[in-house]
Formats: C-alpha cells, structure tokens, sequence
C-alpha cells in the first residue's frame, strides 16, 4: 500500500465517521424526547341488576386522615411509617326502595308501609391525595399498605356522612315526595310502622336546631 492510498483510505475513513456522527446528532435532536406509550384497558361487565334507589340529599366532604404505624424489631429497633392523606368527596345519600315493605289496603285508595328502610350512603365519588409519606429502613410501605389506608379513609368518611344532616334531610325529603306523590292521584299514605322503626323514623324526620355560641375573649388591654 502506497501513501497515496493510505491517505486516500484514512481521509474515506475520517469522513466515515464524521457522517455517522452527524446522521446520529441529527437523529438524536429530531426525536430527543419522544416516546412510545402502550396502553390497554380490558373492562369486563359482571352483571346487571335492577335497583330502585333514590338520591334525595348530596354533601361534599373535606377529611384529613393520619396514618401512622409502628413497628418494632425484636423490641429493639423501632420504625414507623407514616402518611397524611386528604380526601374530597361527594357523597349521595338516599334510598334503597326495595328494602321497603307496604301493602295496599282493600277497597281503599291507599298505601300501608309496614316497614321504611333507613337512609343510606347510596354513592361515594372521592379524591385523595397523600402528603407527607415517611417510612423507615424496615418498616416500608407496601402497595397493600396504600389499599387499606384508602379503605380504612373511605369507611371514615361514609361513618362521618352518616352522623351529619344528609340522613335527616333525605328522610324529609323523602317523605314529602311520596305524601305529594300519593296527593296528585288521589291516594293515602298509612304508616304502620313496628314502634322501633317508627321511633328510627321519627328521630330522622325531626328537625334539631344547631347551637351556635361565641365564647368570650379575655384580652389584656395593658
């Protein structure tokens, strides 16, 4: 091989390489930051079934649920893990009308109710977000960990929906509808309840006023 050739093939060589660079710069700046996502989604329907719910109420909840758990290591190493999780959520309080029980009187336009059913928490629509997760070196989060915390937030939360008015005033509500409903045709409305079902209705249909006071500030005016 003479130097001519050897030159010819180390310039060929140099500029070989230059391209590849080139095309793998260029290539690199044209598609830097471009991915290719998959998804998939399989959604199956169980089953279908026939309800007769009513919502007659809807309240919106704000929670803040601590969570904390400690463990300990043959009580010698202690570690804990701990999450603020805060939940908002719109909860729908009604009825479930297939619980009820009623016959109709003979030769009389009217309905007899044997049995109202209680409100209940017909739907929960909820958002949550956690704040503040720590966790130890041995005592970690699981992904079961975030199930139950979740869970144990949402029976939290129907439990606090429950206790508020939204069961007194689907009760109100309720009973207005149907007296009204029963009015336009011509119908009544007989409630023979077993007394403690009418007691649990009546706790429900009462209104109860909400206390409200301002305790006083002592203020040093020195």
């Amino acid at each position: 091989m003479n130097f001519s050739t050897l030159l010819f093939f180390i310039i060929s060589l140099g500029l070989g390489a230059g391209l590849g660079v080139g095309i793998y710069y260029f290539l690199s700046r044209r598609y830097n930051g471009k991915s290719n996502t998959v998804r998939e989604s399989t959604v199956l329907l169980e089953r279908i079934e026939k309800v007769f719910k009513v919502v007659m109420a809807e309240g919106y909840f704000t929670e803040i649920y601590n969570y904390q758990h400690d463990k300990s290591f043959w009580n010698l190493i202690k570690d804990k893990k701990k999450a603020l999780v805060i939940a908002k959520a719109k909860v729908l309080v009604g009825y479930d009308f297939s619980k009820m029980r009623f016959h109709m009187a003979e030769g009389e336009r009217k309905m007899v109710i044997d049995f109202f059913p209680d409100p209940e928490v017909l739907s929960m629509d909820t958002d949550y977000k956690f704040y503040d997760i720590e966790q130890g070196w041995l005592n970690r989060f699981q992904s079961d960990d975030y199930t139950s915390i979740l869970n144990e937030a949402k029976q939290a939360m129907n439990e606090k929906a429950l206790q508020s008015d939204l069961p007194r005033i689907a009760t109100n509500q309720v009973q207005l509808m149907m007296f009204q409903l029963a009015s336009t045709m011509n119908w009544k409305i007989d409630l023979q309840l077993p007394e403690s079902n009418r007691k649990t209705l009546d706790e429900y249909s009462t209104y109860r006023p909400i206390d409200a006071g301002v305790n006083s500030l002592d203020i040093d005016t020195d």
